[in-house]
């Protein structure tokens, strides 16, 4: 009872549900045998949690820094956060947008490294802006 009340509010994560789960002091046997049970149902899919909050915060403006910190503190597991990652618009585009919208400056920079964006990234897609809006060498 407790396990479908919390899911018809949002998604969990398998390990999420569970800890819920203890809190609420559901013996651990009936604790894993709900976990089972919805995961074969498809109440509970960790693949389908990791890529839809991949897809909401990218479009949001995070970095995959900040992606992988989000579903890691889930309990999603590692290849479950790569796949996810990996199936979501690249960093450096996502960065590259934000920058066209906000100017290129440290204040831009700031807060790319604020929204989980690697410095490779902000590093790049900066110099690509400041290279765009170089005026053209006079010979």
């Amino acid at each position: 009872m407790k396990a479908a009340s919390s899911l018809r509010r949002r998604d969990f994560s398998e390990r999420e549900l569970s800890d819920r789960l203890s809190r609420a002091h559901v013996a651990p046997a009936a604790r894993t045998e709900t976990l089972d049970r919805l995961v074969r149902a498809g109440a509970v899919d960790d693949a389908r949690l990791a890529r839809g909050r991949a897809e909401l915060l990218a479009a949001r403006g995070a970095g995959d820094a900040l992606i992988r910190h989000d579903l890691t503190s889930r309990g999603i597991a590692e290849e479950l956060v790569d796949s996810s990652l990996a199936g979501i618009e690249p960093e450096h585009e996502r960065a590259a947008r934000i920058v066209s919208t906000r100017g290129v400056s440290a204040k831009t920079a700031r807060y790319l490294a604020r929204k989980g964006f690697s410095e490779d990234s902000i590093e790049a897609t900066c110099a690509r802006a400041v290279a765009e809006e170089a005026p053209p060498a006079v010979r």
